[in-house]
This record gives structure tokens, C-alpha cells and sequence, in this order.
């Protein structure tokens, strides 16, 4: 019924009144945070194999920042290397209550809109906080589906988050947002079958989300129209990619503005896939206890049923990874990393480590078992149970993943990872410190990104 408001006409209402100044500031620092982090991954990943593929099939020109690079780019381009350099380590911020990435999506998105359309610091915050506190909620309207029906959630749902974020970054209309939405919801997209083998093409996800979601808005801009009902409708964005209509679209626009889910936000501490963050915590707990590999003659996991077919099976391919890639997303393989090397960074996810014998001796050892009791999503949880050669049997539990609500980092740990990361990438210390000193300025007044390339 044409009378009857949609989820995006309420959605833009409330995106629409939202003032940068009038901005809490613990939401303005998490912006901040995201930012850091958002902007150390892209340097970490720049001369990666997958990012120069990226930026070989692009071609130069537009003005528009890639992060860590000399050349530019069209305002499209720039968001699809950020997006995908930005995620692809697996190191960048989740969400727990629906599993999504969203700082990789909307922060490229919007910094190229900002960059392209000469729009300030002060367009790019209100962006930000726009599209990634939606797409945070906008993974709870039917939890766990979208990754059951076989798609991306960050990629599917990024597309909306990002074409939001350009849309108040460059200060559209009611109309122009809606209709941005509506036509984002046809360029979402995303399948799950590089978990087949360690394929890049999760690595492109939010790039392409961010490119896409960029795309919605020029778009919504012109007039051309989109579907009111992209969300909720009979043929709407949840019927296509989660199977169902049936949700709590409230969730989308209630309290918007006032309640910040995005304040829960995760800042991952391992470059690894989102739910074996906390099975690391675990094995580098049992590690610091003096066992070694060759002391463990089995591993029992209990875990959730929405990790198995990501995580956990076909458990022969997850107890040797295809390459390094796909071992970011065998739980078997973090565990054992972990507990060999001491660690889960990004030194840990190399060919090299994918093929050490040590390594995949342990992870061949490693079991899980679903407990039916498990609170994913809302909570992401690890468990090691490893029995040892002497008979002992030794357990850890995480009841949660560190970074977020329950153990968040500090602006402190979050810093010393973009300088990490930086360092990780080729910058100089001193060209790191810079960019760390200026960036809590990027929001203030006129937004200059040269200082990022290179």
C-alpha cells in the first residue's frame, strides 16, 4: 500500500535528522576507531597479491584515493581497492549479533563520495555513522539466514549500508535516499563457495559493496527509481538472499539515532576469520600452560551449528587448507597455528605455515562436537578440550570474542595495530605517526586524503 511508510522511507527520516554535531561522542570515537583501523588494514594489504590484481584490471585517473598508493582513481575504483584491501586479511572490525563487516564497506564508500563530490570532514562522520550502524542492524532483522541460504551477509547487506552512507555523506533527499536503497538491493550479491578452496572473491566482497552501494546513490541522485519496499517486499532483498520475509524489521529503524549498536562493534585482535578469534584465545591460553603439539594426542571442540559449514566441514579440507587464505576459515587450523607459533597474526596465515607438517599434524588431530546451547549469534564463543599423550586432559573456554562489548580494546591497542599493520605494509614509522596524529582531525573540516597515498 503506497500509504503505508516503507523500511526505507523510515530509515532515510531518520538518517535525514541526524546532525553531525549532535553526534554522541563515544559514537564519534568509535568513527574515529574505525577509521584507524580501516585505513592500517588498507596499508597492510596494499602490495598484496590480490590487491595488485585489483589494481592491474583498474584503470587510473579521477582524483580519488586509494589508500597506500600513488595513483588515483575514479570515486568507484577507489572504494573497490579500499573495500577489498581493507578486508582482505580477515582482520578487519565484526559484529556480534550478525556477523558483518561493516567498517570495510561504508568507510571506503564514503571517503570516495566525500573525495569526489568535494564533500567535509564533517559529511564523511555523518556517512559513516549512518551506514554502519544500519548495516548492524540490518543483520539482525532474520540472524543467521542470509549465511544459511549460502551468501556473504556483509556483502549483501554492505550494498544497502554503503548506498546509505554515500547518500548522507553527499546530502541526498528523502526521495534520492530512497530510491538509492531501492535500487542498491539489485546490485547486492555475494556467494560463500570460496570456502570451497581459498578463492579471493570474499576478499572483493565489500569492495564491490562499497563500489555498488556508491553506484545506488549517483543514481538515486539523477531520480532514477528504486523500489520503496527493497527490504521487506514479496520480491525484496531478504526473500532473495535470506529466504524468508518473515523478520524483525523494527530492528532497522527503531531507536535510530538515539540506541547505537555499532557502540558493540568488534575490533579483532587475529587476522582470522570472525568466530575463531575466541578458539585462538584458547589455544594461545593452553599454549602459555607449556603444551606443545606433539603432547596432544586429540582435540574436542564444542562449537555452534552455524559455524560447521563454514568452519568446521568438510572436516578433511578444513584439517588441510587448500592455501593460507582458506586457512583464515578452518577453526582446526587456527587452533593449531596458535598453539605452534604463539600467535595469529598475519605472519601466521602464510603459504609457508599452510603446508608445515607441525601444523597440520595437530590440526589433523582436532574434533568438534555441536552444542545445541551455543548462543551464536549473539555471543561468538571458543572451546579446547586436549587430551595429551600422558593421559591429562586440559580445557579453555572463551565465553565471548575480545575486542567487543565484553572486552573491548582500548584506543591504545587499536593505534598500536594500525601501527603494526603500517609497518606490516611498507610505511615508515614516521609517515605512520603522521597519518595517526592527523586522523582525528579528518572530521573537522575539509577532508584531505592525499596524505593516505603512497
Amino acid at each position: 500500500m503506497r500509504g503505508v511508510q516503507s523500511v526505507s522511507e523510515i530509515l532515510a527520516d531518520k538518517v535525514a535528522a541526524l546532525r553531525p554535531d549532535a553526534i554522541p561522542a563515544t559514537v564519534r570515537e568509535r568513527a574515529e576507531q574505525l577509521l584507524v583501523d580501516v585505513i592500517g588494514l588498507c596499508v597492510a594489504a596494499r602490495g598484496t597479491d590480490y590487491v595488485r590484481a585489483v589494481v592491474s584490471a583498474s584503470d587510473t585517473g579521477g582524483g580519488c584515493t586509494a589508500i597506500g598508493h600513488s595513483a588515483t582513481y575514479d570515486a568507484g575504483t577507489a572504494a573497490l581497492v579500499n573495500g577489498t584491501a581493507a578486508h582482505g586479511e580477515d582482520f578487519d572490525d565484526t559484529f556480534e549479533g550478525g556477523p558483518v563487516h561493516s567498517s570495510a564497506v561504508v568507510v571506503p564508500a564514503v571517503l570516495a563520495a566525500c573525495e569526489r563530490f568535494g564533500r567535509d570532514g564533517r559529511a564523511a562522520l555523518a556517512g559513516i555513522v549512518s551506514g554502519v550502524e544500519a548495516i548492524c542492524r540490518l543483520s539482525m532483522v532474520i540472524p543467521k539466514a542470509i549465511h544459511k541460504a549460502g551468501f556473504h551477509p556483509t556483502s549483501v547487506l554492505g550494498t544497502i549500508g554503503a548506498a546509505l552512507a554515500a547518500s548522507k555523506a553527499m546530502g541526498l533527499d528523502r526521495r534520492q535516499t530512497v530510491d538509492a536503497l531501492g535500487i542498491a538491493g539489485s546490485m547486492s550479491g555475494g556467494i560463500i563457495e570460496y570456502l570451497a578452496e581459498g578463492a579471493w572473491t570474499k576478499r572483493m566482497h565489500p569492495g564491490w559493496a562499497a563500489k555498488a552501494g556508491l553506484t545506488a546513490a549517483r543514481l538515486g541522485q539523477t531520480g532514477f527509481l528504486g523500489p520503496r519496499t527493497v527490504l521487506e517486499g514479496a520480491h525484496g532483498l531478504f526473500h532473495g538472499f535470506a529466504r524468508s520475509v518473515e523478520g524483525d524489521y523494527g530492528v532497522v529503524t527503531s531507536g535510530f539515532g538515539e540506541k547505537w549498536f555499532m557502540d558493540g562493534i568488534t575490533f579483532k585482535p587475529y587476522a582470522t576469520g570472525t568466530m575463531n578469534q575466541p578458539y585462538v584465545d584458547c589455544a594461545l591460553r593452553l599454549a602459555k600452560r607449556g603444551i606443545r603439539a606433539e603432547d596432544v594426542t586429540e582435540v574436542l571442540c564444542e562449537t555452534a551449528e552455524g559455524y560447521v559449514h563454514r568452519l568446521w566441514e568438510p572436516l578433511a579440507s578444513k584439517h588441510r587448507p587448500a592455501n593460507a587464505y582458506a586457512a583464515k576459515f578452518s577453526t582446526p587450523f587456527n587452533i593449531a597455528v596458535a598453539l605452534v607459533t604463539g600467535g595469529a597474526g598475519l605472519g601466521a596465515f602464510t603459504e609457508e605455515t599452510a603446508k608445515d607438517e607441525r601444523i597440520l599434524a595437530l590440526a589433523s588431530r582436532v574434533r568438534y562436537v555441536v552444542d545445541p546451547k551455543n548462543p551464536y549469534p549473539k555471543a561468538y564463543t571458543g572451546h579446547v578440550r586436549m587430551t595429551l599423550t600422558n593421559g591429562q586432559v586440559v580445557e579453555e573456554r572463551q565465553p565471548h570474542i575480545r575486542g567487543g562489548a565484553h572486552e573491548p580494546l582500548t584506543r591504545t591497542e587499536i593505534e598500536a595495530k594500525f601501527r603494526g599493520n603500517c609497518e606490516y605494509g611498507g610505511w615508515t614509522k614516521e609517515k605512520a605517526e603522521r597519518v595517526l596524529k592527523a586522523l582525528p582531525k579528518l572530521f573537522n573540516g575539509p577532508l584531505d586524503l592525499a596524505p593516505l597515498r603512497g
